[in-house]
Formats: C-alpha cells, structure tokens, sequence
C-alpha cells in the first residue's frame, strides 16, 4: 500500500511540474526575442528612401491632433504571435500640409517605461500627407512575440512626420493593453491551477481511502463478546470423572 501510495505521489509531482517547466522554457525564449530586438534595434521600416527617426527626440507639431481606435476589439485583447490592427487617426489644423513618415510602437512594464519589453515593427507611408484643414487614417498592424507571456503591458505608439521639412512625432497611444494567448483565453497559469487542483483532490481521496481501510482493520481485530449456552469441554469431563461434581451433574441430567 505504502508503495503505491509512492507511486501515485510522484506521478502527481510530475503532473505539477510539467507546467513549470513549460513557463520557464517559455521566458527564456520570450528574453532571448527580447534581447536580440534591443540589441539590432531595427524597427521594421518597409518601403524605400525612409528617413529613421528612431533615435530623435521629436515633439509634436503645432496644430495636428491624433486618435487611436481599435477597431472591433474595444477590449484592446492582442493575441500573442498574431497580428492585431489599429487605426491612428490625425487632424491638421495648421496652415502646412503634414507629411507622414511612418507609425511605429513599443511594449513596456506597466508599472515601469524604462522597463522595454518589445519594439514593434514600424509601419511607413510613401506620399502620405494630409492638407491642411483636412483629417486622415492611417492604419497599423503590428504582433507581439507568440512567446510574451499573458497579461496587461503598456502599448506606447507615435507617428512620425514632417512638416517643411522639419520633423515631428505624436504619441497617439499610451494606454494598457491585454495579451492573452494563441488558442484561446486558457493561459498557462490557469491549466498550473487546475493541474494542481486535480493533484491535491486525487492525494485527498487517497488519503481518505487509507483512512477507511484503517479503521475497518481495527474493528475487525476488536475481540467479540457473546453471550449464550456454555459449552463443556471433553478434556475437562476425563479429569473430572468420579469426583463429586460428575456426581451431582448426573443427577441433575436424571432429573
């Protein structure tokens, strides 16, 4: 019994631990993703001739607002490793028509912007502009790594443009978003939760059985108290024979 016991505990051991190391085979990979975007800083630019504004510390220009929709997903969901648009809406009141050089995004800690997660992949815009007293939308789809593990980050996005020249950027986005994983909303840490669940009820039932089984042994060793006709044995009847007791029985069997 004690072995089986043993048995089924270290199957539910490994039924724990399987998860864990799940989560930790998926971090490294998620820091390894991380690393090397840090250390290329290549933001993704497509098209040709696309001045890099990464490094510049732009302020916006006078008389250009910007939005940001998500359009049918109001819950701001991104699923890892699957694209997710947005779209960026911007408004020129000035006098100069605005030329739109690209829309670029980065994942930090909410709790912490010094704290990147992952530059996203920028998207340009060849022969954008929007005149002056006119609006424009421009869309942007990005994905963050299928490896990022679920929960809230911060989504910081700007576009960047030029007016006469002289450059600019618009942060249109500095708000929270959700990652949840590919597959559904079933995420690491809740298939740990029931796994462990699972394991503690199936060590509880065990542990109740062992129980039972204890308590029957003990009833069935307690001693049995009858009461009824008593017997006499025959080795006894051989000594007594011929003593007064033999006597007196048989003649109360005459009687």
């Amino acid at each position: 019994m004690a072995m089986i016991n043993f048995r089924v505990f270290f199957l539910a051991l490994l039924l724990l631990a399987s998860p864990l190391l799940q989560v930790a085979r998926c971090q490294l990979e998620s820091e390894a993703d991380v690393a090397e975007a840090v250390e290329g800083g290549d933001l993704g630019i497509v098209g040709e001739d696309v001045q890099d504004f990464s490094d510049g510390n732009f302020g916006p220009a006078p008389g250009v607002e910007t939005v940001c929709v998500f359009p049918k997903n109001s819950a701001k969901l991104v699923v890892a490793g699957e694209e997710t648009e947005l779209l960026v809406g911007m408004e020129n009141v000035g006098e100069s028509p605005v030329n739109v050089i690209a829309v670029k995004a980065s994942v930090h800690l909410p709790f912490d912007h010094r704290m990147l997660v992952q530059n996203l992949t920028a998207q340009a815009f060849n022969n954008a502009s929007v005149p002056p007293s006119a609006q424009a939308t421009f869309p942007y789809i990005f994905a963050v790594s299928k490896y990022l593990q679920p929960g809230t980050f911060d989504l910081v996005g700007t576009i960047v443009y030029d007016i006469d020249q002289h450059p600019y950027q618009n942060t249109f986005y500095n708000g929270t978003i959700e990652v949840i994983e590919a597959g559904g909303f079933l995420s690491v840490e809740s298939v740990f939760l029931v796994t462990l669940g699972i394991a503690l009820l199936v060590l509880f039932g065990l542990w109740l059985h062992g129980q039972f089984q204890r308590i029957s042994k003990k009833t069935k060793r307690a001693t049995k108290v009858e009461v009824g006709t008593g017997t006499t044995d025959a080795s006894l009847d051989e000594w007594l024979q011929g003593t007064a007791y033999t006597q007196s029985a048989s003649k109360l069997k005459k009687k």
